[in-house]
């Protein structure tokens, strides 16, 4: 068996009282989203399935034959009815009759439109073929790790009669499209009881005339591939044996931590990339192994694997035995900038006339004996994938070289798959980028209204968002509702006391393991107390000062630290107040400590201009919605202060602004935005005042 972890027996999920009364369509939505839910069975995105369905004719009334198959760019186990294709048989049988042969078979893509049925808009994947010319009314296409470990094993075809026998067929490696569809259906022809076929270097194709039935199947053939792999493998030392052994958890995040901001800044020359941890027993069972290197340097079998992980990855000259991190930095241009070069001559290698331009040549994945994965994209999702990608890889090196000899595919063919002409068209189909598209943020207060407020506007920018607070409830209550709304992948946790100098650095490391570094640091974190000077005390002076001035100091150091790692500039935002310009009455101790924070960031400013680290400050006033600080005394402090009761203190705000207005969490978040964005990409030094009008507090 390829992995440890994929043992337990496949489950059969199919709930015969769920499916009663179900359409065929239907039926196929609920197998596909089973299928789809076990990464045993197959990767995210990789994979399809398919129904041939009689439904009646919107134009002609009559009863036609209708394929649905999962549309280009779709997840079986989260598509809904509207990822799937549907296209009239007849029409796609009539293609045949005007295909020109294999050097012509990406035209045939361009035809596939023409068989659309009942004007469905989404696009038809390049498997299309592949399901409508087998002669059966379901089709699963799976890529699961154990039949893709007998795919790229050297004698795969021995392999697959020897554990099949003739229920399971064998096709040599062929790109995905129209001339493999035509191989397909002659296969199918000449071998009439055959249930599927192990595609070489590719993945699993299983068929049958009943839903439930295909469903059945395809388990059953992948768990007899596991079964064998277990039998075959027992006792068997995976990938050479251990030449390394792995540091402990922490060690390995504190490695990580401290490479994934160098190695961020060397690759997002072209946009902001986003990084990805793994220690998995997987990934540290195959980084720690003798043979680890050679199985890495063959590169990856299955095209969905390599279209997500680069034709191989890049190892990190690391002894875990001898850790020496600052040698590891300090080799670390040099690898990468060799890598670059190893990619580029494949490119040149391997270009046809019509290739697309080379694209991003950095590695996608980095490998560090004794710790672990990291992995890089252009975004959080998408570098978590292309991590879980790779471990399908080992998976696959795992059982293909425990059985046989593991090979990838030929470089020529890989770099066809990558740089084929119908992927690249897909890939210019996809949308532009956010504003905030691969950055990295930390807000601190995130728990409060600004903090989250400013959360949710980056995150709907498409940056990566840490927030940071001490009180622990409600950051994890912010921070389930962020990821409800936007994503799991692209919020994360820290509680942090903004004072304390260790729990500061401890949260720069979590946010390099968890996304690879910070670009954007929104200093938020506040207190607020209302006293006259003869009634403070020197413990409330202190701590205003402590938490206002000395933490805005301790968080934006080590944002510098890590920005000054990764070479590519930031954004530090100070959320400061009206109060550090315009003096208030009976808050000494909160208008000095506002006072410090401004002309700090004045001073950060000044030092990070060289590097491109941009500072600048955002003064909000009388933001009571959502704000921690107006739930305690300071709310009856100020209200007395200014003769109002509670009710009475926003309406006594507003009507003070010049603009007569409320100023909101929402408000302060758009400045904050804007400041971090490339809209104020020649801003530093600058002050926004947000509290709808205030002559006092006027800059200038």
């Amino acid at each position: 068996m390829p992995d440890a972890n994929t043992r337990q027996r496949l489950e059969n999920k199919w709930d015969t009282a769920r499916a009663e009364g179900m359409s065929e369509p239907e039926k196929l939505l609920y197998r596909s989203n089973l299928l789809g839910s076990d990464k045993r069975i197959t990767n995210y995105g990789g994979g399809n399935t398919s129904a041939k369905v009689m439904e009646e004719d919107p134009l002609t009334g009559d009863t036609v034959e209708v394929l649905w198959v999962k549309g280009s760019g779709g997840d079986v186990g989260s598509i809904k009815m509207d990822g799937f294709s549907t296209l009239y048989m007849d029409k796609l049988n009539a293609l045949r009759g005007i295909y020109r042969g294999v050097d012509y078979e990406d035209e045939m893509v361009g035809l596939l439109p023409h068989c659309t049925f009942n004007l469905n808009p989404r696009a038809a994947s390049i498997d299309t073929p592949l399901h409508a010319y087998v002669p059966r009314k379901h089709v699963d296409h799976m890529h699961p790790d154990a039949i893709i470990a007998i795919a790229a094993a050297k004698d795969s075809k021995a392999l697959t009669a020897q554990i099949f026998g003739d229920s399971i067929g064998w096709l040599p490696w062929k790109k995905p499209g129209y001339e493999l569809g035509l191989w397909l259906s002659d296969f199918c022809e000449k071998n009439p009881g055959a249930k599927g076929v192990v595609l070489e270097s590719h993945g699993l194709f299983t068929w049958a005339d009943d839903a439930r039935e295909c469903y059945d199947l395809t388990l059953e053939i992948i768990q007899t591939a596991t079964d064998w792999f277990a039998e075959q493998t027992t006792g068997h030392e995976a990938f050479g044996g251990a030449v390394h052994a792995s540091l402990t958890p922490v060690d390995r995040r504190d490695v990580a931590a401290r490479l994934m901001p160098a190695i961020r800044g060397m690759v997002s020359g072209r946009q902001h990339m986003v990084g990805h941890f793994t220690d998995s027993d997987t990934v540290l069972d195959f980084v720690n192994a003798k043979d680890m290197t050679r199985l890495a340097a063959l590169g990856t079998s299955c095209p969905d694997h390599f279209l997500r992980t680069k034709i191989c990855p890049l190892v990190v000259d690391f002894d875990p035995a001898n850790p020496d991190i600052d040698a590891t930095l300090s080799g670390l241009s040099a690898a990468v900038d060799a890598y670059r070069e190893g990619y580029i001559a494949y490119y040149d290698r391997c270009k046809r006339d019509d290739s697309p331009a080379i694209r991003d040549p950095n590695a996608v994945v980095y490998l560090i004996p004794g710790v672990g994965m990291i992995t890089f994209a252009k975004d959080k999702a998408t570098a978590r994938i292309s991590g879980e990608f790779y471990v399908n890889a080992i998976n696959v090196m795992r059982g293909a070289d425990a059985v046989s000899e593991y090979q990838g595919l030929p470089e020529q063919e890989a770099f066809d798959i990558e740089y084929w002409l119908l992927e690249e068209a897909k890939l210019q189909r996809m949308p532009k980028p956010k504003a905030l598209a691969g950055r990295v943020a930390l807000v601190t207060g995130g728990a409060g209204g600004i903090g989250s407020a400013t959360a949710a506007r980056y995150l709907r920018e498409g940056a990566c968002v840490m927030l940071a607070d001490i009180d622990e409830a409600a950051l994890a209550e912010t921070v389930a509702s962020l990821a409800e709304q936007f994503s799991p992948d692209v919020v994360r946790a820290v509680a942090m006391n903004v004072t304390d100098e260790t729990a500061v650095a401890a949260a720069y490391a979590e946010i390099a393991a968890e996304f690879g570094g910070v670009d954007i640091l929104v200093s938020n974190a506040g207190i607020a107390s209302s006293a006259p000077v003869t009634e403070t005390s020197l413990e409330l002076w202190n701590t205003n000062m402590s938490i206002l001035s000395t933490g805005y100091f301790l968080v934006s150091r080590e944002a510098f630290r890590v920005m000054q790692v990764q070479k590519m500039g930031g954004a530090v935002v100070f959320v400061a107040s009206k109060n550090g310009l315009a003096a208030s009455p009976n808050a000494s101790a909160y208008c000095t400590a506002k006072a410090s924070e401004i002309h700090l960031a004045r001073c950060l400013a000044l030092e990070g201009a060289p590097e491109g680290i941009r500072v600048n400050v955002v003064n909000p006033d009388a933001v009571l919605k959502g704000s921690k600080i107006w739930s305690g005394d300071w709310l009856k402090e100020r209200a007395s202060t200014y003769g109002k009761d509670k009710a009475g203190l926003e309406e006594h705000y507003r009507e003070r602004s010049l603009l007569k207005r409320s100023v909101l969490p929402e408000d302060i978040a758009e400045a904050a935005y804007f400041l971090a964005s490339d809209l104020s990409a020649k801003s530093t030094g600058n002050i926004i005042n947000v509290d709808a009008g205030n002559v006092q507090a006027f800059t200038r």
